[in-house]
């Protein structure tokens, strides 16, 4: 008896697990469809434009099996492996020309990290502002710890002075959206600003589903939480996964998802989160809850890429800053729920006076944290809000970021 063609058994299963119309179907999103490129220099728009061909096809097959695709991006290798030498306003020239190709095409792009190892560079902080006043789709990362040199202490000081920065000359200090300082963060995220690329042409898909983890969790206890979330995750996650190899081929790698819920301002993880706690997020057993949903998205049968951890950005979910705003947790607890959870410090909204020593030592603690739990995957994007006090109500020009009060910090 012969063997079956197993691309054969591929469609078939495809065919059963993705039929249906291409109305939207499900309780949960694409966030995105991130393709890695290694581009030849800075002034290659080739490999742009062909990452976009890709990413309008990829979009459209997903679309047709009646999932809702949030955006698409691209993630390039780190800037300073493009750019041999000093950060110069001819590169901002370059990727103001790349900027106009991706409004013009609604994508995003990260160009990863911007200085290499542990460095200070006392003018990246005026660079990275007039980069930030003259493009409005690219974003980027500094790292601040790796396996092979510990914590990154000359990239803290820039971090923070990039931080401030950006605090000062964007508006509201929403400059702050575009950048993140990372620790242990592998190439092939799909979520920006950590994104980077290494290696061959690849891509890989970014989820929004913590109303998918409300669903299961309103039918689910204690005792049964971590099965049925497994379960129903795994179900849903398949057809995904299946419908992304029909699209690989020999110029594009599927990486594969990146499992982290990433939550939106009407799909809260603050909400899946009290579903199962029955108390306001940041009371008792909110760590506990946050580990099971850990131990779950890292555990699925599924090719996983990323982060896959448990995302708690304040100001992009509306349950966790009305929580915030409700002083039920503090900056340093959202940091202990990241060591059983996924990744950091997210869109935090701290007063615009924090000194650069403050951040300095919450990038310390982060870096800290990232390599005490085996070169964990952590980052934290701060947003030092200017004019504004501890306790102050703030409001965002961004359409993804929602209303909260300023966090304290220690």
């Amino acid at each position: 008896m012969k063997k079956l063609n197993l691309s054969l058994v591929s469609a078939i299963m495809l065919l059963l697990l993705c039929s249906g119309t291409p109305e939207n179907k499900f309780d949960f999103r694409i966030r995105t469809i991130t393709a890695g490129v290694t581009l030849i220099n800075i002034t290659d728009t080739v490999s742009i434009h062909k990452a976009i061909g890709f990413l309008e096809k990829a979009k459209q097959t997903f679309i047709a099996k009646g999932y809702e695709v949030q955006s698409v991006r691209i993630s390039t290798q780190n800037l300073h492996e493009i750019i041999q030498g000093p950060l110069t306003e001819n590169t901002i020239d370059d990727l103001r020309k790349i900027d106009r190709i991706l409004v013009k095409k609604n994508v995003s792009m990260a160009i990863g990290e911007l200085l290499a190892g542990d460095q200070y560079e006392p003018k990246i902080a005026d660079w990275v502002t007039r980069l930030i006043n003259k493009t409005s789709n690219i974003s980027f990362s500094l790292s601040i710890a790796s396996e092979k040199i510990g914590t990154h202490s000359k990239s803290i000081k820039s971090a923070a002075e990039i931080c401030r920065a950006l605090s000062e000359n964007s508006k509201g200090g929403e400059g702050n959206f575009r950048f993140t300082a990372s620790a242990n963060c592998p190439a092939g995220i799909p979520f920006f600003p950590a994104a980077f690329h290494k290696g061959v042409n690849s891509f890989a898909i970014g989820l929004e589903y913590p109303n998918l983890i409300t669903r299961i969790f309103k039918t689910s206890d204690w005792g049964n939480a971590e099965a049925n979330l497994k379960r129903v995750l795994e179900k849903e996650m398949k057809p995904i996964e299946l419908l992304a190899n029909t699209i690989q081929n020999s110029n594009w790698k599927y990486d594969g998802i990146d499992t982290s819920p990433a939550p939106g301002l009407d799909a809260s993880i603050g909400t899946a989160i009290e579903t199962l706690t029955n108390k306001p997020f940041g009371s008792s057993t909110t760590l506990s809850a946050c580990a099971i949903i850990t131990k779950v998205i890292k555990n699925l049968e599924i090719k996983s890429c990323g982060y896959s951890g448990l995302m708690l950005p304040v100001i992009e979910d509306k349950i966790l800053a009305k929580r915030a705003t409700e002083q039920h947790y503090t900056v340093e607890e959202l940091l202990l729920f990241s060591s059983v959870s996924g990744t950091g410090l997210d869109v935090i909204p701290i007063p615009g006076n924090t000194s650069k020593e403050s951040l300095e030592g919450i990038y310390q603690d982060v870096a800290a944290l990232s390599l005490k739990y085996f070169n964990k995957a952590l980052s934290a994007r701060l947003f030092p809000i200017p004019g504004k006090e501890e306790g102050q109500l703030v409001e965002f020009e961004n359409p993804l970021l929602t209303p909260s009060k300023v966090m304290r910090v220690n």
